[in-house]
């Protein structure tokens, strides 16, 4: 739980300056999508704007924590609760 408020608190408050900075440069009426005008509402484009910019800042959040790890959390394999005999019985 911890991870994910690290990983999407940051992530919305960059997304939320990342919108403002774009939307003050360029007018959301203005935009083109695959050669055609965008055609949705100002208040729609400025929610799909920021969604894309939180998804976009929340991926590279998500790689920052991934690679934050360290080589023996990486390595780590799962213990198993019995050691198998050869014969394939559980030794306890």
């Amino acid at each position: 739980m911890q991870r994910l408020i690290w990983i999407l608190w940051p992530s919305f408050v960059v997304a939320g300056i990342a919108e403002a900075v774009f939307f003050t440069l360029i007018d959301p009426q203005e935009l083109y999508l695959f050669g055609e005008p965008v055609a949705f509402s100002r208040i729609a484009t400025y929610s799909i704007g920021f969604f894309a910019f939180w998804a976009l800042c929340a991926a590279s959040s998500t790689f920052t924590c991934f690679i934050q790890r360290s080589s023996r959390e990486i390595n780590r394999r799962a213990r198993r609760p019995f050691a198998r005999t050869p014969g394939g019985l559980p030794e306890v």
